[in-house]
């Protein structure tokens, strides 16, 4: 049995563990292996070993730290495949899907290769007489991240490069579920040139978060999870004294009008439920129909669902995997059964599904529901797992205002062939992330990603420019340089062009 151990100081961590964690192959649903869970004192040898490095790496010049992320970028590229198996063996999720999540990681890291021109500042020459004024950026410090299990190499990704690139040094807490991507990312970024303790890894649970938003050497902490943890960090990270970025959960909504291409709204709201198993926080969970187009939309929805493979990830005819842990299945589960319950009409039921050979694994399988309403649980709850609901409206406006009303506010998409009716949606909508006849708007490393209302606690966006503006503070300097031959006290305020 494998054994997955924290990154300090440059290398693994030798020191037997109080506690570990088991990691499951979910398609087998056998244990794989264990993880270290760590202890107070060891978040504290890693927030120890970063702040050593940052005294150092703030000073490296910019060029050379972009030189390391170049690095970085050709072993992450060159060894994708390497690293998607392992995220498929700990996850679940497809192969593909992986390799997907592995690209999406890499584009962030070609954002941090550009540092140098996205930490510059502004110079503005004579203000005054003999003054000039000039901005700089300047790194945190020691800056954490704490990342969920969905995607264990792409949010990391959105995050330490950046961090790293810009001057500051960094730990990272990964999920536990499947922790071995960050492990490998920390040997590669080694292999980069990366100094010790720039980049460290911790593996564990609550012991270990509350350790990183108390520590006093932390200056910055990002999370990416559920929205109650997300306000539980910010609230205990902010009481701190820290900034913080912590993105919550969702609930997207996609809505298709009548006129909408009916064919490609089917395929986008079955790719979009139903990808990586619904294990996304961009994963569309809600249709919302207008008029009759769910009359339409549905049958096209159901020849789809019937083709879906559903086998574990390593398998290449597979399109969707298991859940990654037994107790995640149990509460998708659980969710289905409470939908019934409430009254919603189960189209497809997913439960009970397992593939020849694989009985002991994971699995949920395409689960559909209709004529689901606002007060069912289903509705309410980000349920994480392959299970679409399917609400009718009659109006548009029934449809907008069904989205606005909704806490969540991460992404939305409509499906429409009337350009009027899409610019209106995007105007009124109160939702971060919008798609227009694509179902996952998520936005390229040039750009940021973040919601609004309890999808996002804090000001700032993750990765793109406001990943650079969180992970910098800006510095203005007033400068003036006297001629030698002025001498004199001048108690009056300083006045501008004088």
């Amino acid at each position: 049995m494998k054994r997955i151990t924290h990154w300090i100081d440059g290398e693994e961590w030798s020191a037997d563990p109080e506690r570990t964690g088991p990691v499951y192959d979910p398609a087998t649903g056998q244990v794989a292996g264990e993880v270290a869970m760590a202890s107070v004192a060891e978040v504290d040898a890693a927030v120890e070993a970063a702040r050593k490095a940052f005294e150092e790496w703030r000073d490296v010049p910019v060029t050379r730290r972009q030189n390391v992320m170049f690095e970085f970028r050709r072993i992450v590229s060159d060894r994708r495949r390497q690293l998607a198996e392992v995220i498929t063996s700990e996850h679940g999720k497809t192969v593909p899907d992986a390799l997907g999540e592995v690209q999406r990681g890499l584009e962030v890291i070609e954002f941090a290769c550009n540092i140098a021109h996205l930490v510059k500042g502004e110079y503005s020459e004579q203000v005054s007489t003999g003054v000039d004024t000039y901005t700089i950026r300047q790194p945190l410090g020691v800056v954490a991240g704490i990342t969920p299990f969905n995607f264990p190499a792409m949010v990391p990704m959105w995050m330490y490069p950046l961090a790293i690139a810009a001057g500051n040094t960094f730990v990272l807490k990964p999920s536990e579920k499947d922790p071995s991507a960050s492990l490998l990312a920390a040997q590669w970024l080694a292999e980069a040139g990366l100094p010790p303790g720039v980049f460290n890894v911790v593996h564990g649970d609550k012991v270990a978060v509350d350790r990183i938003l108390e520590h006093p050497d932390i200056s910055a902490v990002s999370f990416v999870g559920s929205t109650p943890i997300a306000r539980y960090i910010y609230e205990n990270g902010t009481k701190h004294g820290k900034r913080v970025q912590a993105l919550g959960g969702a609930k997207n909504h996609m809505v298709v009008l009548p006129d909408a291409d009916m064919e490609l709204a089917a395929d986008a709201a079955v790719s979009a439920g139903f990808g990586s198993a619904g294990e996304r926080c961009m994963a569309i969970s809600v249709v919302v129909t207008v008029g009759d187009a769910a009359d339409r939309l549905l049958p096209k929805m159901l020849e789809r669902i019937a083709k879906l493979r559903t086998g574990p990830g390593t398998d290449p005819d597979s399109e969707m995997g298991p859940l990654v842990t037994p107790e995640h299945r149990d509460r998708v589960v659980g969710y289905i059964d409470k939908g019934v319950e409430e009254g919603a009409e189960l189209v497809v039921d997913g439960r009970g599904y397992a593939p020849e050979g694989y009985e002991n694994g994971f699995y949920v399988g395409p689960t559909l529901f209709d004529r689901v309403t606002p007060d069912m649980t289903i509705y309410k709850d980000e349920i994480f797992g392959p299970v679409l609901s399917t609400v009718r409206v009659d109006t548009y406006q029934e449809a907008i205002d069904l989205i606005n009303a909704n806490p969540y506010g991460n992404g939305t998409a409509v499906f429409t062939n009337d350009g009027g009716a899409a610019r209106l949606f995007q105007n009124q909508i109160q939702v971060g992330m919008v798609g227009i006849n694509l179902p996952i708007p998520v936005p390229l490393a040039f750009y940021s990603f973040g919601g609004w209302k309890d999808s996002l606690f804090g000001t700032h966006p993750i990765y793109g420019p406001h990943g650079v503006d969180f992970y910098t503070r800006q510095k203005v300097v007033i400068s003036r340089w006297p001629d030698p031959m002025h001498r004199g006290v001048d108690l009056g305020f300083p006045q501008h062009g004088s």
